[in-house]
């Protein structure tokens, strides 16, 4: 393997195991990140750190400097035109293929962010693969971890919607795939977990292997809303997450897929091994 990729977020929830899965691969992996100290401290000598704003366009050369191929996302509270620019920077200097970090059934909502950059890389010179993602579990030990471990309870207003929960590593290693593989341009893949669980069911879950009672709060969207502002998540993200749980409780987040296997030829994490891989990050 001899093009080089250039992977934006790199040391974020998808981008770190990418980075990882493609080192695993021996592939020439450039780091795109404001913090190359970090990136270095995190991957060690073997992929090229580059410092990398996509709010800065002066750091978008060096960056972009001979890459083949291009992990992207939509860094939450971005502007949309901030990632079409830097597409276009992309198609110009020579990418070949661009692999987009997307949501689960953005072409069914063309106001989507998400949606919107999905057509502006449709037309460009670039072949594309979208990764159409459903909710992380991850989130659970990013965003929701706090009141597990402090009060034993997952806290978000999803009723008694179900969710496809994903695991981001799945996510990265299909991505690792699709950047690194043939026959893969100009698709989509939807990519979801084995099954569909509402939030009682993960509940139960994280009771079983942490052997300890965890309940699912289902707050209302308000109360919600206040917890999180208290905690320090800034009004944008606050108001994401909100209208993301209000589309799960209206029960249009529980499609599942085989992509992930299609692509893996293994069949995708359980919330189950998620928590039992997780679980110390859980622990009081």
């Amino acid at each position: 393997m001899t093009d080089r990729l250039l992977v934006t977020g790199a040391t974020g929830t998808v981008g770190d195991p990418l980075v990882r899965a493609l080192a695993d691969r021996d592939a020439s992996v450039r780091v795109a990140t404001r913090s190359p100290e970090h990136a270095r401290d995190a991957f060690g000598d073997g992929p090229e750190p580059v410092a990398f704003d996509l709010g800065r366009p002066e750091t978008w050369g060096a960056a972009l400097a001979g890459a083949d191929r291009l992990f992207l996302l939509y860094p939450p509270g971005s502007a949309v035109s901030d990632v079409r620019e830097f597409a276009d920077a992309a198609d110009r200097v020579g990418v070949e293929h661009v692999v987009f970090l997307s949501i689960l059934g953005a072409e069914k909502l063309p106001v989507l962010p998400h949606r919107r950059i999905e057509r502006h890389l449709a037309g460009t010179g670039m072949d594309h693969t979208f990764l159409r993602a459903s909710w992380f579990a991850q989130n659970l030990s990013e965003i929701h971890r706090r009141e597990i471990v402090e009060r034993d309870e997952i806290f978000v207003p999803a009723g008694d919607g179900v969710l496809s929960f994903t695991d981001a590593r799945d996510v990265a290693a299909v991505a690792a795939r699709v950047l690194t593989e043939p026959g893969h341009a100009n698709r989509a893949y939807d990519l979801t977990g084995p099954a569909a669980l509402d939030f009682e069911e993960v509940a139960d879950v994280f009771t079983e292997v942490l052997d300890r009672p965890i309940a699912y709060a289902d707050p209302s969207r308000l109360t919600f809303a206040r917890r999180m502002y208290e905690r320090g998540f800034s009004p944008g993200f606050v108001a994401f997450m909100t209208a993301e749980y209000s589309v799960v409780r209206l029960g249009r987040s529980g499609r599942t897929t085989g992509d992930v296997e299609a692509v893996l030829g293994r069949p995708p994490r359980t919330v189950r091994e998620f928590v039992a891989d997780y679980a110390d990050e859980f622990r009081p």
